[in-house]
């Protein structure tokens, strides 16, 4: 048998082998799309070509005699390939760890903090035995290390049953506080994706220079849920406190002068 033929035959296993993994693994994805199920799908793909390129090397009388003098001498080449390749390894060990662990799933919603700042946020995508990759908010994937995200702090959305987030609004000092809060209340409480609980009251957070910051905590099923109602609450807030006359308090600045010997004043939005 020619070598070229040896060696097509050794590709088409090898092809055909990872054809099949990749099957199983699809299978019991529909019923199971878990992280480490990925993983270990790159893990096996990855030992069937080691596998066989080691039969292949076998079949030849110089590699094999080649192979036979790396095995005598595996201690040196361990430590060799080892030291040089520390970084990849330690992907690797940190994947296997993130798989048995499962801190977090395909589709779930995270949030990856190293040292107190935020490396990426957004949607688990895939694992790989060196990577996990996530699709953030923006549209950007992240492509974040294995033994980056198993030593970061990880928040998972997914793993609590409801969301919670902060919303505040400044009125000014002349406002009916009460009144405001009774609007800010039932605004949340209406609002189609909001959780009517008993986590929608209101209350008074502090004062500034402009006026009086009411705040609020806006519970939703789900992150997405919360984006769109804090958006929608928002707005309804400007409508219903303009309806009701509370002002939301901005500074001005205004302008003296004089024209064709009269004074004349100006007054404006700094944020115009």
């Amino acid at each position: 048998m020619s070598i070229f033929l040896k060696i097509g035959i050794f590709v088409l296993i090898e092809f055909v082998l990872n054809r099949i993994v990749n099957l199983i693994f699809r299978l019991w994805a529909k019923k199971h799309n878990s992280v480490h199920l990925r993983f270990f799908k790159s893990a096996t793909n990855l030992l069937i070509v080691i596998v066989v390129i080691y039969a292949l090397v076998q079949q030849f009388d110089v590699t094999k005699d080649i192979s036979k003098t790396l095995l005598q001498s595996g201690s040196l080449i361990i430590a060799v390939a080892t030291f040089a390749a520390q970084h990849a390894l330690g992907n690797v060990i940190s994947g296997f760890s993130l798989s048995m662990s499962n801190p977090y799933n395909v589709d779930d919603k995270i949030r990856v903090v190293q040292n107190g700042n935020t490396i990426a946020e957004g949607i688990v995508m895939d694992i790989t035995i060196r990577h996990t990759i996530i699709r953030q908010f923006n549209g950007e994937s992240c492509i974040v290390p294995n033994s980056v995200m198993d030593n970061a702090v990880i928040t998972n959305s997914n793993f609590t049953e409801n969301i919670g987030n902060f919303m505040e609004v400044e009125v000014s000092y002349d406002t009916d506080i009460q009144k405001a809060m009774r609007i800010f209340q039932q605004i949340c409480i209406e609002d189609i994706l909001t959780l009517n609980t008993e986590e929608n009251k209101v209350f008074v957070k502090g004062y500034t220079q402009n006026g009086v910051v009411l705040k609020s905590t806006i519970w939703t099923r789900n992150l997405d849920d919360s984006f769109q109602a804090c958006s929608d609450i928002r707005a309804a807030l400007i409508r219903a406190f303009r309806n009701n006359g509370i002002t939301i308090p901005y500074q001005t600045v205004v302008v003296q002068g004089k024209q064709n010997g009269a004074a004349i004043t100006k007054e404006g939005s700094i944020l115009s």
